[in-house]
């Protein structure tokens, strides 16, 4: 890097009697346990017998000499050492008069080789905005708003509540055209993604990897910055504004986090003291053929502290209410990726990752020690059993699963022509197999709109208005399974393009009646979710969850039943997957009485042709499908209709009840 003139005074030399770290410290993260190493290395502003300045301690085991450069000493190798910590492998020293803002690299000159290099730190609060690689002194300190979300947290974020997630890439979510297509900065973002996220009813706002990353491209999976939230759109306090804003209007926030790998960029985490130090030195272990990143080495006991720390930092300073933990798969298999003998197998000669199997376990059990309120979520696309059940029972302790299986098979159904539905039914209807082995959430996420795959309106067969009928149709079949849910921005609407994270997604499509009809429909798909306990309460029971009828396969239609915990929370969703209308079908139904028809996608209000059961419908005491009662009504094209009992033809009506009321005693 060029030497640059300094803004502020030269700091005086190092002084080497002030530290953050205690011998404990120095054990637990030789140990592997340390959990909140943010704490202790970095950078951190502090004061030392009245003297302002800043504290910085890096872990560089092989490294001859380590010297802090920056805008401070005109990036001068030679000025400000630090000293080893006896035989921890860190180095650390205090320089008086570098304050909050200077910007900082390592010089490291390793032990072998006469390797030398500038690193930003690993432990960085904050770096500059890319393209630029160095790291910048900052505090933490902001004032939080936050305190009723974060004392009723447990029962929002609880997996027998309601969990509806708007997944975000911040930079593209909206931009001001005006400006050049900038991005919105975090404090911009925050009334204008609360204002929608309240007005859609969601109940998560799930971000793409707000985490540091050099290259915009990767969308944050190519993480550099483990403890520092991007610059492009901000400062810390900036994001942590993001956050608060959205909790005080009860939102909350789950953020996407990748220990799966990290990118080879010089100035960041690879061969770092001039030695494989984060990740293998074999590269059949050590790189990704898939991403050409580096594998993380998860037997080392420092990578196994310096990771779970980077957890906690979010959890802890960012008060972020779920960690969303990418490529899960990749972690699990020695094999991921790897052609045929270009693995390493394990002591048994298998092909699981021990170490990283080990490291997740230590994760999970790590995190729901802490904040037992928050949820662990794992992006694992194989069938790896018990990703979803605590550690004691022999599961990796996630809190819940991503079911990518019910993702790929009903894409697959839904992209087909209806009239060849039905000779593909069990993809359909192949999930309730396994649906209660794991704490499933179903996504339809951003990885499903890129790369040539097409948005999801571009999935859907047909001519214009069959696509939009059809996607809601998709959507309400999603809201009515078992699980939480997910859906990656744009897809709400309608649009018609694959993301693009360069551009604002297409919102002038709103100004269009079918796309404003789909919106209106995912809005009113959330708010009925939200406000029927029988949606959400017994998700991962099966006492929650009854088909109907799914064996229609002629006429590609499948009914089904949602329960709560109380009789009184019952619902009926029926299916037509074809465009055909069916006039006087038949549903065997739980329980005999007055039904009502209380949501309809093909309703004229989201763009459908307005077919439906108008008026409160009497069961008749016929056995169809096995129930004691059935209903009559009349299935529109492309469509799902939901029903809910509304009492005894003699009795008063029953009110449904809302999200959180407490059931009648039965």
């Amino acid at each position: 890097m060029t030497p640059g003139k300094r803004d502020t005074p030269e700091p005086a030399a190092v002084r080497y009697d002030a530290s953050l770290l205690s011998d404990d410290d120095l054990y637990y993260f030789n140990e592997g346990s340390h959990c909140r190493l943010y704490n202790k290395l970095g950078a951190h502003p502090m004061t030392v017998d009245g003297a302002a300045g800043t504290y910085f301690g890096v872990w560089a085991p092989n490294a001859k000499s380590v010297y802090v450069i920056g805008d401070f000493n005109g990036w001068d190798r030679t000025r400000h050492p630090l000293q080893p910590r006896g035989r921890s492998g860190i180095r650390e020293g205090f320089i008086p008069g570098l304050i909050a803002g200077a910007v900082y690299k390592y010089f490291i000159a390793s032990r072998y080789h006469g390797y030398t290099v500038e690193k930003a730190d690993p432990f960085a609060f904050a770096a500059e905005t890319p393209p630029k690689t160095a790291s910048v002194v900052r505090d933490l300190d902001y004032d939080w708003g936050d305190r009723d979300w974060m004392e009723r947290r447990r029962e929002r974020n609880a997996l027998d509540k309601p969990m509806s997630v708007y997944e975000v890439h911040p930079g593209s979510w909206r931009r001001v055209p005006e400006e050049n297509n900038r991005y919105l900065t975090y404090r911009e973002l925050a009334p204008q993604l609360t204002e929608y996220v309240l007005k859609m009813g969601f109940t998560h706002v799930e971000f793409l990897p707000v985490m540091e990353h050099p290259f915009y491209g990767s969308w944050g999976y190519q993480t550099t910055g483990y403890f520092a939230p991007t610059s492009r759109y901000g400062t810390p306090q900036d994001f942590m504004y993001l956050v608060d804003y959205l909790h005080r209007n009860d939102i909350g926030i789950i953020l996407d986090w990748v220990p799966s790998h990290f990118p080879s960029d010089e100035h960041a985490l690879s061969f770092f003291d001039g030695t494989h130090l984060f990740e293998h030195k074999d590269p059949r272990q050590g790189i990704h053929p898939d991403w050409n990143s580096y594998i993380f080495n998860y037997g080392r006991n420092e990578i196994r502290s310096f990771l779970v720390s980077s957890a906690l930092f979010w959890l802890d300073k960012y008060h972020a209410d779920g960690l969303r933990v990418d490529a899960v798969a990749s972690m699990l298999y020695l094999d991921y990726g790897h052609k045929d003998g270009r693995w390493v197998p394990n002591r048994f000669g298998g092909r699981e990752n021990l170490e990283a199997i080990a490291f997740l376990k230590q994760l999970n059990e790590t995190v729901y020690r802490e904040y037992p309120d928050v949820q662990t979520v794992a992006e694992e696309s194989t069938s790896w059993p018990m990703v979803s059940r605590p550690t004691y029972l022999g599961g990796l302790g996630f809190g819940i699963k991503w079911d990518m299986g019910w993702m790929h098979d009903t894409l697959e159904f839904m992209s087909r022509d209806p009239i060849h539905r039905k000779y593909h039914h069990n993809d359909l209807t192949f999930r309730m197999i396994y649906a209660f082995y794991e704490n499933f959430i179903l996504p339809l996420s951003h990885d499903e709109v890129v790369y040539g795959k097409s948005s999801l309106l571009g999935k859907m067969p047909g001519d214009d208005w069959q696509k939009f009928a059809n996607l809601r149709l998709l959507y309400g079949y999603m809201y009515a399974q078992s699980g939480k849910k997910l859906l990656f921005m744009g897809g709400e609407f309608g649009q018609w393009r694959e993301w693009v994270h360069e551009e604002s997604l297409e919102w002038h499509l709103l100004q269009y009646q079918p796309h404003a009809g789909l919106q209106r429909w995912v809005a009113d798909l959330n708010a009925f979710y939200r406000g029927r306990p029988a949606l959400y309460q017994l998700d991962f029971e099966g006492a929650g969850f009854e088909w109907i009828d799914c064996s229609d396969v002629e006429h590609t239609i499948v009914s089904l039943i949602r329960k709560g915990r109380s009789p009184v929370d019952t619902v009926v969703m029926v299916c037509n997957f074809t465009p055909e209308t069916h006039f006087n079908y038949d549903v065997g139904v739980p329980r005999p009485g007055l039904w009502k028809e209380v949501l309809n996608s093909d309703a004229t209000n989201y763009g459908g042709s307005g077919q439906d059961n108008p008026h409160t419908l009497e069961t008749s005491p016929r056995n169809v499908h096995g129930r004691p009662a059935a209903l009559t009504l009349t299935i529109p094209p492309l469509a799902a209709v939901f029903l809910e009992w509304q009492g005894d033809p003699t009795g008063s009506p029953v009110k449904p009840r809302e999200a959180g009321e407490k059931a009648p005693p039965e």
